[in-house]
């Protein structure tokens, strides 16, 4: 089998959750004898993984809004093609059903965009939340155009057997593949203070941060007048370096070169997240620093399942500030929150039952790909008529060019 991911951009790990989970894949598809091409029209950042020095794969710069993508993919023959998100698919796409008729096309949703709109947009204006909104009718309308959804949500696999015209068959629950957490992580009596840490580029991040300057952190130093929280995230903007203010003991620390390690020498996680949507790489980095994570509800979403989290979830100031110093100053009660994290990293996200599941489970829908296609009209229609608006803007993009 040949498989071809074309990325949104060259994968950042130590960026974002994101580049991560590129990582996931490549790393689950790289188990088996399948030959992998990773091709990608963005530029090569400072930060962007080494995938060669790693992976046995070929990589391939290429070329937006151009037609000599058509003859390249054409030529490659890959039998299943993974768009990284759907605004990859919107521009790519309908160029592989045309040159590649058979070949399998998968999205890797990462989160449900349209759904982190729809949350944003109710946190603004404190109205009921609108998930057909016009990312949706973006969104959803490339998940029916493709053959497989991978979703890394059980709670967004649900909310769009619930509320879109998305067959079970052409959805996939696919989440984090975590190592075990190490359990010689630095004990309570070894660690101090607070920290918060996630993109500056993904919008719940930046908000969590002002939420927390403002709302949270005046409580949690009123009560522990020495502690501090270091704050880190990539591509920190002038406006968050602003909020650094060491008399309040908040802090704007830049990039953690390594998420695990720099968090394995805090005593607590604050992630006060008001909207956003799949799962959350800042928890999942803390289960295997073995710091407790206080959350609110959209942070826990999808994490935990049935198993307990630890901790007092909310997204009330008081009982976050609250749930936060209890933690902070009780052994008992942080050990119980550790333990809690490393069992859900064991239990939900074990990489030795999730990185051999997705080659599975791709080998299925490619089995199963005529058949499914056939009863996916809404696919087959939308697919008919390609989404003519982007085709013919590419290629309205691409004459202008010439």
């Amino acid at each position: 089998m040949r498989v071809l991911i074309l990325g949104k951009i060259w994968p950042e790990p130590t960026s974002s959750a994101a580049g991560t989970r590129t990582l996931d894949l490549i790393r689950s598809i790289s188990q088996t004898n399948w030959e992998i091409h990773f091709a990608c029209a963005a530029q090569v950042s400072d930060h962007s993984h080494d995938l060669g020095k790693d992976f046995e794969l070929t990589t391939h710069s290429i070329a937006l809004n151009d037609s000599s993508f058509d003859t390249w993919v054409s030529k490659l023959a890959p039998q299943i093609v993974i768009f990284d998100r759907f605004m990859t698919e919107e521009q790519y796409g309908w160029r592989v059903a045309q040159a590649l008729p058979d070949s399998l096309r998968v999205i890797d949703t990462s989160d449900l965009h349209c759904l982190r709109e729809a949350r944003h947009q109710s946190l603004k204006t404190g109205g009921t939340l609108n998930l057909h909104n016009p990312i949706a009718l973006r969104e959803i309308a490339s998940l029916l155009r493709v053959d497989l959804c991978l979703i890394i949500s059980e709670f967004e696999v649900q909310l769009l057997e619930q509320n879109f015209p998305i067959a079970n068959s052409s959805l996939a629950y696919w989440p984090f593949a975590l190592p075990k957490p190490n359990s010689e992580n630095l004990s309570y009596d070894n660690r101090s203070n607070f920290v918060m840490i996630g993109s500056f580029m993904h919008e719940p991040n930046w908000d969590a941060v002002q939420f927390c300057r403002h709302e949270i952190w005046p409580i949690i130093r009123h009560k522990l007048p020495q502690a501090e929280v270091d704050v880190y995230g990539s591509y920190t903007p002038d406006k968050a370096r602003q909020l650094h203010n060491e008399r309040l003991g908040f802090c704007i620390s830049g990039r953690a070169p390594n998420a695990v390690e720099t968090l394995s020498h805090y005593r607590v996680n604050l992630a006060p997240l008001r909207f956003g949507a799949g799962l959350k790489g800042k928890l999942a980095d803390a289960f295997l620093a073995g710091t407790p994570s206080i959350a609110s509800p959209i942070a826990v979403e999808g994490m935990c399942g049935d198993l307990e989290w630890g901790s007092r979830v909310s997204i009330e100031p008081g009982q976050f500030a609250d749930t936060a110093v209890e933690t902070y100053l009780n052994p008992t009660a942080w050990k119980y929150a550790q333990a809690c994290g490393h069992e859900i990293a064991k239990k939900r996200f074990a990489e030795e039952i999730w990185l051999p599941k997705l080659p599975q489970i791709l080998e299925q829908a490619h089995e199963s790909m005529h058949t499914n296609r056939d009863k996916n009209f809404v696919g087959k229609l939308l697919n008919h008529h390609q989404h003519r608006s982007t085709e013919f803007m590419s290629r309205w993009i691409e004459a202008k060019n010439k």
